[in-house]
């Protein structure tokens, strides 16, 4: 059977040991009151929470799944009572606006609490992660009015938001949608058009639903630059908050999916439904782009939750499982057989599995860190940099999280032997779950064309030159450079970085992998000057590459902090820093050496890509 306990110690680990975060939410007035002592009271209460409440329903929401009946949906049995068990508790607004009810904790709090909803039940955590991303952007551009009207019972998951973007006939390119607004005269507009792939579209979870739609205006100009963003409810809210009538938006049915089938997956219909704009008009897709981003994150977290999970039951397996013998001989002589995690080939998928769930945690709280001090640090200069390397890594922490999410659940199931392919372990769901946190909130193909196009060859490496300034500052021993500014960081002086044996080895291949992607990034903004499908060509490999490499950098940050850890008798004990090292010692030796081969293979060119004509595919 699946077996799921939130990682607090290595939750904690990274937070205090690796990111000083207490100092780092000191140095912000928006989080100055946050303590670690409290970041791990809401962590450890978050733990409870999805082990005792949310796990048990994994299972059974993915046989059972929703139900569309007479036009409405029913999510599986115990997620409406879940759902207000998390309400009433307060998990809805963690990060929401304190002015509006939200608890404003940062987003190095909140991805740790997202990675226990996905690892412990991933269909029933997208209803409350595109909330989240729902009230981010409701905050962000809504007049006071409609924040007033609509937020706090949103972070009261009073009601839930959604997102609605794609179209039957256009996905990628939002500009080819076709949904009308419509000016009522009276404020508002009609909104009317057909949505597909709509997450808790329609539910039973909540009385009403808050659907945040991107539609063009009678006036609007053709293409992406025509989009405006709007508001419609499944119910009309009075100015007092309450609700009337329903308005004109319909579930035309649920999707028949892989997996995540606790997960409402809705074909929307809005027939004139009176719809508020937010933010100016025709500039929809930036204004969604507030929380798209946010939400790349959470999905890449996706990947990270289900690698866990699917790490921790097949650990469980693996100690109970008996097969053969140890290549050196019995290491249980009075059993049949022995465990089989004495066994190399598992120990080899074992490590992998735990390397990239540890690895993506460090990248994802990296990350999170930075979308903090962007939106909250006093010093403009930390915000701008900030800013930049989100910009930067936002792609990479969708599609490489999630690529390793997908992989690791399949080497655990791998573990299993044929037990991982029968439903009753659990291991088949975390592979199907992972799979579509590679094709939703932009395909993981799009994200690496948007790192190359955008980010890379649009501005002549400009954020690659801010990431590598950062990782150098890091690793030559400059804490400012660390910590952008913000004060004195957890690094150790050069000297004594050069000088440990347990430390050299991450230092060196972190400066060689900052060269390798220095080098290959130079050399693919020249291709493209030349060449117009070269970008395109070595856009997923430069993406894995940048994964790799920003990987690297914080599995030196980890051993870092580890190393000072066993020096100091550090609280995350002796043990957890020793298995920290050998974790860190499997990535550097059985998977960074694939940046090699990704080197490679970006320097090949479009030419091979290019060369048989379309007609021969």
């Amino acid at each position: 059977m699946a077996d799921y306990r939130a990682p607090l110690v290595d939750m904690r680990f990274i937070r205090d040991e690796v990111l000083n975060a207490e100092q780092e939410w000191q140095a912000m007035p928006a989080t100055a009151e946050l303590s670690a002592e409290l970041a791990d009271a809401v962590l450890e209460e978050a733990g409870r929470l999805v082990e005792a409440e949310l796990f048990p329903l994994n299972q059974s929401g993915d046989a059972q799944g929703c139900r569309f009946e007479g036009g409405e949906v029913r999510t599986p049995t115990g997620f409406r009572a879940a759902s207000l068990e998390l309400a009433q508790g307060g998990w809805c607004g963690l990060g929401g606006n304190p002015d509006y009810g939200g608890q404003g904790l940062p987003k190095l709090l909140t991805q740790a609490f997202d990675e226990m909803l996905y690892a412990s039940n991933a269909g029933f955590a997208l209803y409350l992660t595109l909330n989240n991303g729902a009230g981010l952007l409701l905050d962000a551009y809504a007049d006071d009015a409609t924040k007033a009207r609509y937020l706090p019972r949103l972070y009261a998951g009073e009601w839930l938001g959604t997102m609605c973007l794609t179209e039957p006939h256009c996905g990628t390119d939002l500009g080819l949608i076709k949904t009308r607004a419509v000016p009522d005269g009276n404020g508002q507009y009609a909104i009317t058009g057909s949505k597909i792939w709509i997450t808790g579209g329609e539910h039973d979870l909540t009385d009403n639903i808050v659907h945040l739609v991107l539609a063009k205006l009678p006036d609007a100009p053709a293409g992406a630059k025509g989009i405006s963003l709007f508001l419609v409810p499944k119910r009309q809210v009075r100015e007092d908050g309450s609700l009337a009538d329903a308005n004109g938006v319909v579930c035309g049915g649920l999707e028949h999916k892989m997996g995540i089938k606790g997960s409402a997956t809705c074909v929307m219909h809005f027939e004139e439904a009176q719809g508020v704009l937010i933010g100016e008009p025709h500039q929809g897709l930036a204004t969604m782009f507030t929380m798209m981003n946010y939400e790349r994150l959470s999905i890449g977290i996706q990947g990270l939750g289900l690698g866990e999970v699917a790490y921790q039951s097949a650990m469980a397996f693996a100690r109970e499982r008996r097969q053969s013998r140890a290549p050196g001989g019995a290491t249980e002589p009075e059993q049949a057989a022995d465990p089989i995690l004495v066994h190399p080939d598992v120990r080899r998928m074992a490590l992998n599995a735990r390397a990239w769930n540890e690895g993506g945690r460090l990248f994802a709280a990296f990350v999170a860190r930075e979308l903090d001090r962007a939106k909250y640090h006093p010093d403009a200069e930390v915000r701008a940099v900030a800013a930049d390397l989100v910009a930067l890594l936002t792609p990479v922490a969708k599609a490489f999280l999630t690529d390793r999410g997908f992989a690791t659940t399949v080497e655990a199931q791998q573990i299993y032997g044929g037990s991982g392919y029968c439903v009753e372990w659990g291991a088949e769901q975390f592979v199907r779950d992972a799979r579509i946190a590679m094709i939703y909130e932009g395909t993981n193909g799009i994200q690496a064309m948007d790192l190359v196009g955008r980010k890379l060859v649009r501005n002549q490496g400009a954020y690659l030159r801010r990431f590598a300034e950062q990782m150098r500052a890091d690793l030559d021993g400059d804490a400012e450079g660390d910590c952008n500014g913000s004060g004195k960081g957890n690094g150790s002086d050069k000297g004594e970085v050069d000088n440990d044996p347990e430390l050299i080895q991450f230092r060196q291949a972190a400066v060689d992998e900052l060269a390798r992607l220095e080098r290959v990034s130079e050399a693919l903004i020249e291709a493209a000057k030349e060449d117009a499908a070269a970008a395109g060509a070595g856009a997923h490999d430069y993406l894995q590459l940048l994964g790799y490499t920003a990987y690297t950098w914080m599995w030196w940050k980890a051993a870092r902090a580890a190393r000072q850890g066993l020096t100091a008798n550090g609280k995350s004990g002796e043990a957890f820093y020793r298995a920290k090292l050998i974790t860190g010692w499997h990535f550097l030796q059985r998977q960074l050496p694939q940046s090699e081969a990704l080197e490679r293979q970006i320097a090949a060119g479009s030419e091979g890509v290019m060369a048989l004509d379309q007609n021969l595919f």
